[in-house]
């Protein structure tokens, strides 16, 4: 669970519901008919603009916003050497048993490939295309996320049009200019809220979770065609250590002078 995500969205809508309650009540910024305009509105044009395939995707994509388990850079490396270690001295078929135990599907199936004597250019080109493969996916998620925080104040501006228009129609009656207004300018008010708390910030996450995920995936990639490959483990150490975040890279030296 992302508690950035949950804090930020909560935060959010905490700050405009008790700005709102300190001059009016709730009930004055509830509309259902701005309501479905700006979001049948945003969900119509999104399914314009992509393929209803891609649309039902961002599904799964919105929970990684929310639900997000990656692992740490430094035990994958850890990893890596340690099955470095046990094919130098023992052979690439010596590491078949630590497979199983191999909880990335991405990196287990790397090294059954690397087990059963596939070619190095062939276990390359296959992690490639799963890399590629999850690289278009998040953009095409981040996309999406981008195009509806576009369509979302464009139908609130849509909505706000058809209320000055409902309006000006009743302006022989100007006890109903007030309220017309009003339910005029909160689906801009709609619009707004979805694009700046939800749809912005979902895109700008789901990139920061991409390149998470791809950082990690070049990790294992260039960590097991060492292996492959037969290099030392000091140097596949050397190698993968350049992947680590400045974060990352602070606390090993942290841990390092701890230890001393």
């Amino acid at each position: 669970m992302d508690i950035a995500t949950i804090i930020g969205i909560v935060s959010g809508i905490g700050f405009i519901i008790i700005t709102i309650l300190m001059n009016s009540g709730l009930g004055l910024f509830i509309d259902p008919a701005s309501i479905m305009i700006v979001v049948g509105g945003t969900v119509a044009s999104t399914l314009i603009a992509f393929p209803l395939s891609e649309f039902l995707m961002v599904i799964g994509l919105t929970m990684r916003v929310f639900i997000f388990k990656i692992e740490k850079q430094q035990d994958l490396i850890t990893l890596l050497v340690d099955i470095s270690n046990k094919a130098r001295k023992g052979g690439l078929l010596s590491i078949e048993g630590e497979i199983k135990n191999v909880k990335d599907p991405f990196l287990g199936k790397a090294l059954q490939m690397t087990v059963d004597g596939v070619q190095s250019s062939a276990i390359s080109a296959i992690m490639q295309k799963q890399m590629n493969l999850v690289e278009k996916k998040h953009k095409t998620g981040i996309r999406i996320f981008s195009s509806m925080a576009a369509y979302s104040p464009a139908f609130g501006m849509v909505g706000t049009l058809i209320g000055l228009v409902q309006m000006l129609a009743s302006l022989d009656d100007p006890s109903t200019i007030g309220p017309k207004m009003a339910v005029a300018m909160i689906t801009t008010f709609y619009g707004a809220i979805l694009a700046n708390l939800f749809f912005t910030p979902m895109s700008d996450k789901l990139k920061l979770r991409s390149e998470e995920e791809l950082g990690n995936m070049n990790l294992l990639y260039e960590g097991v065609m060492s292996i492959r490959e037969g290099e030392h483990p000091r140097l596949l150490e050397d190698k993968l250590n350049v992947y680590l975040s400045m974060s990352a890279k602070v606390d090993k030296k942290e841990g390092g002078d701890k230890e001393k």
